[in-house]
């Protein structure tokens, strides 16, 4: 695994919206064929299942399925939190943007040496991760 999917690629992969890149997905297709799959940080799960119970997303399915399909999913690595990644997601820098989930899936990244896939300008400027 070399990948870890911000929770916007992951909800855009999965549910094959368009606003996934070309090179996003030839990434994901690359990484899906080969059987590494990628990474996901376990609180893009939350963000997801907060996002679905204020209204701001829609899914015509049940989460609590899909979670545990997810859970089982052999190309999906669910990846979880620990001392060293919430601490580092509080040492980002002075300049890298406030936002709490951004900051813990962004140290999640660096914890497990990964390439974080994100359309998120402010990740991308920030030179703390490496980022597609």
């Amino acid at each position: 695994m070399k990948l870890l999917l911000d929770t916007h690629i992951f909800l855009w992969w999965n549910l094959d919206f368009p606003h996934l890149s070309f090179k996003h997905k030839a990434l994901l297709e690359e990484a899906e064929t080969s059987g590494e799959g990628y990474g996901l940080s376990i609180i893009s799960l939350w963000e997801i299942a907060k996002l679905v119970s204020a209204g701001k997303f829609h899914v015509a399915f049940s989460l609590d399925q899909w979670f545990l399909q997810l859970e089982d999913h052999a190309l999906v690595h669910l990846l979880s939190m620990n001392g060293s990644i919430i601490l580092d997601s509080t040492r980002l820098g002075p300049h890298f943007h406030k936002d709490p989930i951004d900051q813990l899936i962004v140290a999640t990244a660096r914890y497990h040496e990964l390439t974080l896939l994100t359309v998120d300008e402010k990740i991308q400027k920030s030179g703390v991760v490496p980022v597609v």
